[in-house]
């Protein structure tokens, strides 16, 4: 894989940009079509590309698989906290109006935020630690077999 030099410096130069692309969808995921589960798959492809063309270990030096697995859980947590808070505050689980009061539309778009950078972790998480178990899988017949 050493003598792909285009395919490595293409690389390079696109996993940054992917990355902001997925930060894009986030942050305009309440205002148009988009959000965390999308923002998560691309997040996960920018590593997931560095993978296949790097290497297995050289991702992983990037991103471990015990950060993977921590995210998938955090995500979960940040998701189901935004409903826990809502709930010591007086309200329905996850209703938003109760994080401002005073301007619910305002508590909306913070508690949408919240959920939906839940579930972009979550998903970062989950689509990463997927490839890895799959690149990480020894394959059952030798290339010399093919």
């Amino acid at each position: 894989m050493h003598h792909h030099l285009i395919l490595r410096v293409v690389t390079k130069i696109l996993v940054a940009p992917i990355i902001l692309f997925a930060l894009y969808v986030q942050f305009h995921g309440d205002f148009s079509p988009g959000g965390g589960f999308q923002a998560g798959v691309l997040m996960a492809v920018a590593f997931i590309l560095y993978g296949i063309v790097f290497g297995l270990e050289t991702v992983q030096a990037v991103m471990p698989a015990w950060l993977a697995h921590k995210m998938m859980a955090a995500g979960v947590m940040i998701y189901a906290g935004t409903g826990v808070v809502s709930l010591l505050l007086g309200y329905n689980f996850l209703d938003y109006g109760s994080f401002s009061p005073h301007h619910p539309s305002h508590g909306q778009h913070w508690g949408i935020f919240s959920v939906e950078f839940g579930v972009l972790i979550t998903v970062t998480g989950v689509m990463v630690s997927i490839y890895y178990a799959f690149a990480a899988r020894r394959p059952a017949i030798s290339n010399e077999e093919w």
